[in-house]
């Protein structure tokens, strides 16, 4: 059986990457990354993507945001990509992307959203005070992580958290659930989309949220 082609933007070290690239090395997995693109020529996500096989490719931002944006969706169309996961991508995305692959971008933020969207979210996170915090796999929309919940893991917010500390924490349950989403919504298991919620139908016994340590 054929497997699902994604293709991975990445600016930076590219953990979340290297969480994808371990999940879809199983030729079980029903989805293989194909394609990893990234705006910036040192990223580490490009070296995690050469080691692994997978095609590797420094787009530069030169030309405004549409040109960059063609060219991307150029690249991913040419290895036929039929979704996008956005790995630690810091740009924004625009309509060139979404148009090209409508609801089939992914993305992993690492807050509960819709709490403490954009950037810092750990530090927006110690300084509302709250206890728990965590990670949201969305679909990807033309606003600031707002699409669609998919799939969410919460972590504890201990006393003597900082931001990195806190940041470690929440990493060990974005690591769980990028996968996992990948994994459903390749497997078809993502039915649509009502008002703001996804409609899932999923094994017996699952859950989109996950509790980490």
């Amino acid at each position: 059986m054929s497997r699902v082609r994604v293709g991975v933007l990445a600016s930076g070290g590219g953990t979340n990457l290297q969480a994808l690239i371990d999940a879809t090395q199983d030729p079980a997995f029903p989805a293989e990354i194909v394609v990893v693109l990234s705006d910036r020529r040192d990223a580490g996500a490009l070296v995690r993507a050469e080691r692994a096989g997978i095609e590797a490719r420094w787009l530069p931002r030169g030309g405004g945001r549409a040109a960059h944006e063609a060219a991307i969706v150029a690249a991913l169309r040419a290895q036929a990509v039929a979704w996008v996961a956005l790995a630690g991508y810091m740009r924004i995305v625009g309509d060139g992307l979404l148009d090209a692959f409508p609801g089939k971008v992914l993305n992993i933020h690492p807050s509960l959203l819709p709490a403490f969207p954009g950037l810092h979210a750990q530090r927006q996170a110690l300084e509302h005070g709250v206890r728990v915090a965590g990670a949201t796999v969305h679909l990807v929309d033309a606003g600031t992580d707002t699409g669609p919940i998919l799939v969410q893991g919460a972590v504890p917010v201990l006393p003597e958290d900082d931001e990195a500390t806190l940041a470690v924490r929440i990493l060990t349950v974005e690591h769980r659930i990028y996968p996992l989403a990948l994994r459903w919504v390749t497997e078809g298991r993502l039915v649509g989309v009502e008002g703001r919620r996804a409609v899932w139908r999923l094994p017996e016994g699952a859950a989109p949220f996950v509790f980490g340590a």
